[in-house]
């Protein structure tokens, strides 16, 4: 029973986004223990109490982005304009553009990005967000970033990352800047 709900919720979830779910009904399929283990990581990515909207999924695009070629990307900046981060804001994190950001997406960025480049200002941009939010914000927007970029990488090991796409924004193509190597 447990399992077929598991199911119809993936299945309505895929449909909602447009997103390819197939990774995750083979885990159920072939080892739900698995699953079942894996899934309340799906529910902790959504974990935001302090930080803003735009902070939040700011770090989430940065870590689909280090992780993934488009769909993850895509589904990430969907679920960003459904929570109600303005579209502009989305375009500027995939365009790597801390001009076009207002402060909360640029800090979000900023923090997710360090950590993603291991550029050695981890603590800088970490005191910034724990000075604007305290610890809870260090800890939303650790888990933004972290968790988002778990599920890229399970779909890649169990061999369902096969597409590379672009990503729009409301429909609207935009020139995506992967990091620099």
């Amino acid at each position: 029973m447990r399992s077929w709900i598991a199911r119809r919720i993936l299945r309505k979830y895929g449909k909602r986004y447009g997103y390819d779910v197939s990774y995750l009904e083979m885990m159920l399929n072939e080892s739900p223990a698995a699953f079942f283990k894996f899934a309340p990581v799906m529910k902790a990515s959504g974990h935001r109490e302090v930080v803003p909207v735009e902070a939040s999924y700011a770090a989430k695009i940065v870590g689909a982005l280090a992780e993934d070629c488009g769909p993850c990307t895509q589904l990430v900046v969907d679920m960003a304009l459904e929570a109600g981060m303005p579209k502009d804001q989305i375009e500027a994190v995939l365009r790597r553009d801390p001009r076009a950001m207002n402060d909360a997406t640029t800090l979000g960025f900023r923090f997710a990005d360090t950590l993603v480049r291991r550029s050695g200002d981890e603590d800088e941009f970490r005191d910034a967000v724990r000075a604007q939010w305290g610890d809870k914000g260090v800890i939303d927007l650790t888990l933004s970033l972290q968790l988002g970029r778990m599920f890229p990488m399970v779909k890649a090991g169990l061999g369902y990352a096969r597409e590379c796409r672009r990503v729009t924004v409301d429909g609207h193509d935009v020139d995506v800047v992967k990091q620099a190597a």
